[in-house]
């Protein structure tokens, strides 16, 4: 588990509910669970400083590290896709990004390529690329935060042929490969998960530590599949999809996980004085 995806996870999960700050030494103490040297947190937060993604201050000699606007506004997308409802109907229409960024901007257009596979949007062609999810608004804040509103189009539409839905999904998605990625987690917490049912049927001890780690580490495999999975409505999904079966297992496994894992961050927890 590479640090800096760690301490979004830890961000996310924990920090964010408790005045979103947190002192450094809570942080190393919290990632040194997961055998992370205080010297790779550090290096880990400096990037993430660097990228916009985190604040600091300092109050006294101690340093406190805060999610930045910019940072929030991804952690609240990841959580409302991690632990979303059920999706609405789908209105049968398709939100398309079309692009023409020139060449000497290149890096900003792979920056924009990158933003579109998180959202969810599939690539019908090199610069067009379609979504069964109304994310007009996200696209529009995306393009205007880069600068690049004059290289991209925004359009709702209905689609017309020649593919039928399901098949138009199978061109700009890997379904295939995202239920095998399902199938991966299921086979490796389904076991886990009974286990600790098992334990704590019994009424055997469970180590507040050792939930803390296991739901961290259960998030952090689970948040991968915002990057693959574009959430696409029931109606476009095929029979076999293992992605309701996986949310399930997640979803119980994490509220069997998360009192122990809550108490033991409250105990090395520590924000900045009032």
């Amino acid at each position: 588990m590479k640090p800096q995806s760690m301490l979004f996870t830890i961000y996310g999960d924990y920090v964010r509910h408790y005045g979103n700050e947190i002192w450094i030494g809570s942080l190393t103490r919290l990632m040194g669970e997961f055998g992370l040297s205080e010297p790779a947190v550090r290096a880990a937060i400096s990037r993430m400083l660097r990228q916009g993604w985190l604040e600091s201050r300092k109050i006294g000699n101690r340093s406190y590290y805060s999610v930045s606007e910019r940072g929030k506004k991804r952690l609240e997308e990841a959580a409302a896709r991690i632990y979303k409802v059920e999706s609405d109907l789908w209105d049968g229409k398709w939100c398309i990004a079309s692009y023409n960024i020139p060449e000497e901007r290149r890096a900003l257009r792979d920056q924009l390529r990158k933003e579109l596979g998180w959202m969810g949007f599939g690539m019908l062609t090199t610069s067009t690329w379609i979504s069964p999810n109304n994310l007009a608004d996200r696209i529009k804040e995306l393009t205007e935060a880069h600068e690049i509103t004059e290289y991209v189009e925004i359009f709702s539409a209905d689609h017309l042929g020649w593919s039928d839905p399901k098949q138009l999904v199978q061109k700009c998605w890997n379904i295939e490969e995202i239920n095998a990625k399902y199938r991966e987690f299921i086979d490796a917490y389904r076991a886990e998960y009974e286990a600790l049912g098992e334990k704590l049927s019994l009424r055997e001890e469970v180590a507040d530590s050792h939930c803390f780690v296991e739901k961290t580490k259960l998030v952090h495999q689970y948040r991968k599949f915002l990057f693959i999975d574009p959430d696409l409505p029931l109606e476009l999904l095929p029979e076999l999809w293992l992605g309701k079966e996986a949310d399930e297992l997640f979803q119980n496994y994490y509220q069997m996980l998360n009192p122990g894992a809550v108490r033991f961050f409250e105990t090395v927890y520590e924000g900045a004085p009032h």
